[in-house]
């Protein structure tokens, strides 16, 4: 029987188990691996869409849909390809900026709920994140695709700015000039991406601190720092954040952190206890 892309993803979903996405293993699971409920939450998708995706009455995904799934069901990258194939797609071209989590830092994530945590591509878009990171800064799920983008956010006024991120940033521009160096460095290594290439002339364009940044030729590195969190629920949190990297890819995975025991840990697990909200890709 030929193979499609509905008995792939189908077989791939039995194979995932409900730990490996941070999910609890329930006694008298008739599912060996995920439900189509489970995963179409991971995705972002509709549940009926993904029925019809996997019994082949929905035929042709977009590039969209197709990296959320791959992302969601932890493929490897040689899977990654070989489900854009089955569904008419070219595999993401090299010089571009990929999109894949590896299934590792996923399994992280998955046990990591203690902690804010978000896994930004390297044009520092949201792609993935934390219950805990959610109930911090704000459910992503409910933002628009341009509103996950970190530096548009930064050098950006009105609501699809650093209002859908309620972070203080440091006053002295240096989250600005490292996002900034961050852009320059991914253009080199990602010549082909054409939504890079539009990002940085969008944001020159519009934002005269970017610009001016980007023609300064800013250096910037990223350092760990102190970052306070203004939530409606229960006033201000000081975190410490640190940006880590992951050998071999461009991913950044930002961490929030705070002392045990000290009164914004407990704001933090508060909102960690009562406001849980699932952890999830940006699109």
């Amino acid at each position: 029987m030929d193979e499609t892309l509905g008995t792939t993803l189908r077989r791939w979903r039995d194979r995932l188990s409900p730990r490996d996405v941070g999910l609890p293993e329930r006694a008298g699971r008739r599912t060996a691996g995920l439900r189509r409920e489970e995963l179409a939450v991971l995705a972002g998708l509709s549940v009926d869409y993904l029925v019809r995706l996997e019994q082949g009455r929905a035929t042709s995904p977009s590039a969209q849909v197709v990296a959320t799934l791959a992302r969601a069901l932890q493929l490897q990258p040689d899977e990654r390809d070989h489900a854009y194939r089955l569904a008419g797609l070219l595999p993401p071209a090299a010089g571009t900026i990929s999109t894949h989590v590896p299934a590792g830092v996923q399994r992280m994530l998955a046990r990591l709920d203690e902690f804010p945590v978000g896994v930004f591509s390297a044009d520092w878009t949201l792609l993935m994140w934390t219950p805990s990171w959610a109930a911090l800064i704000g459910d992503p799920a409910d933002r628009t695709p341009e509103q996950l983008n970190l530096v548009r956010a930064v050098f950006t006024d009105g609501p699809g700015g650093l209002a859908s991120w309620p972070v203080r940033q440091d006053e002295d521009g240096a989250l600005g000039d490292a996002l900034v160096a961050d852009l320059r460095a991914a253009l080199v290594d990602h010549p082909h991406d054409a939504g890079l290439a539009a990002l940085v002339a969008e944001l020159r364009a519009t934002s005269a601190d970017f610009a001016r940044s980007w023609d300064h030729g800013a250096v910037g590195r990223h350092v760990s720092a102190r970052k306070t969190v203004d939530h409606p629920q229960v006033g201000a949190i000081t975190c410490d954040c640190d940006v880590l990297t992951v050998p071999g890819s461009s991913l950044r995975i930002v961490v929030y952190t705070v002392a045990t025991g000290s009164p914004d840990a407990e704001k933090l697990e508060f909102l960690r206890v009562t406001r849980g909200v699932r952890a999830g890709p940006s699109a």
